[in-house]
């Protein structure tokens, strides 16, 4: 099957929907596919760069269009779809409700992956569009709370087998072979002792500030905290150093590759998430959040603590995690002071969170999608005549 992938996010970047959208494009080769990925130029990579940043093995082409800032990249959609239906594209893979929507009218099966709710000006309009013409189509959403939250505002119901529950994924066989702790904190020069391991941006909401008064309560327990973009972690470096706080170690980002060495090396991991989380693009994110270093840290063999948000529970249960109130640093502390003392609870919930991640992988993922492609009624054939007409 050839399928066209069209995000607007900025590749390569750090972001998490850069990261994400590579991912799935990556899966979706790995099941056998032939892909190709347009994407908006602000600057392009090779794939020596691609790999390392993303921690991808198969490689697949990327086309990077131009566009004008002032038409808010719908031009680049327009441009991109115009291009897959060349490419004889029998779907069109996308993150942008613009590129779904010009499928639609240029008669192309399209698969629309959605991880909120739409926003902007003219989001919502689009999404009342696409809608109602989404003959053809398949929807995506990270979560159920996101389906049933369209689906109530909007006041429609998704067609059977036009959706997917899609959780976002990890790769298993990047956390094979994973060293002990003690060993992964020897292999990066960590201090020894038990490790509090944070992973991800330092966006508001993301409980930072929660981190810092943990660390302060428990000056015995080492904090290691990875990832987020230096203009965020900076003020960080600073307020740690101003407060002569020595048992946090701020690595900032580390590229996607390397990242399971970092979680391998801390005994417990955590998602401190506050009741409002704000998204790279804005708007509170709480309702429908399916963060990745969640399938992560599952994959990772370790255990974690993770804010009590209700969308969390379609991932985690008290089997595999531990849950505490947001925004309240006691409770916080008690849990993790607990886990510290007993490995033997440690030990319990990674594992079965291990287990249970093996359902999550990218290539799962991937799977079911192209399964439900194949379902949508005679896509294939249709596609290529249009095309040809």
């Amino acid at each position: 099957m050839r399928i066209a992938c069209i995000t607007t996010s900025q590749i390569p970047s750090r972001t998490a929907n850069s990261i994400q959208a590579m991912k799935v494009c990556h899966a979706l080769k790995q099941c056998g596919q032939e892909i190709k990925l347009w994407v908006p130029f602000f600057k392009s990579a090779d794939w020596t760069e691609l790999k390392e940043l993303y921690g991808l093995q198969e490689e697949f082409p990327i086309q990077w269009l131009p566009f004008k800032k002032s038409l808010r990249q719908y031009d680049f959609c327009w441009h991109a779809v115009q291009q897959a239906r060349q490419w004889n594209a029998d779907v069109i893979y996308t993150w942008a409700l613009q590129s779904a929507v010009f499928s639609q009218r240029q008669q192309i099966p399209s698969v629309m992956e959605f991880h909120d709710f739409p926003m902007g000006t003219f989001g919502p309009h689009l999404f009342k569009i696409y809608i109602r013409h989404h003959q053809r189509c398949l929807s995506l959403t990270t979560t159920a709370a996101l389906a049933q939250g369209l689906e109530e505002k909007y006041g429609f119901t998704f067609p059977s087998g036009s959706l997917q529950i899609a959780p976002n994924g990890t790769d298993p066989q990047c956390y094979l072979h994973l060293p002990s702790p003690v060993q992964a904190r020897k292999k990066l020069g960590l201090p020894e002792g038990v490790t509090v391991g944070f992973t991800g941006h330092f966006y508001k909401g993301r409980g930072i500030e929660l981190l810092l008064e943990i660390a302060l309560a428990l000056p015995d327990i080492h904090f290691l905290w990875v990832g987020g973009k230096e203009e965020h972690i900076q003020p960080w470096r600073e307020e740690l150093k101003a407060r002569q706080i020595h048992n946090v170690t701020l690595v900032g980002f580390i590229p996607n590759q390397e990242l399971p060495l970092y979680q391998a090396a801390c005994d417990i991991l955590v998602m401190p998430y506050d009741k409002k989380i704000s998204g790279s693009s804005g708007g509170d994110i709480s309702q429908v959040i399916n963060p990745m270093k969640m399938f992560d840290y599952m994959a990772s063999g370790r255990a974690i603590v993770a804010s009590d948000i209700p969308v969390f529970h379609e991932i985690l249960s008290e089997q595999t995690a531990v849950f505490c109130p947001p925004e309240d640093s006691q409770g916080w502390s008690a849990a993790i002071r607990r886990l510290a003392d007993d490995q033997d609870e440690r030990e319990r919930l990674a594992n079965n969170a291990k287990a249970r991640s093996a359902q999550y992988s990218w290539t799962t993922r991937a799977a079911k999608t192209l399964a439900l492609i194949n379902n949508l009624e005679g896509f294939r054939h249709e596609a290529r005549l249009d095309q040809k007409s």
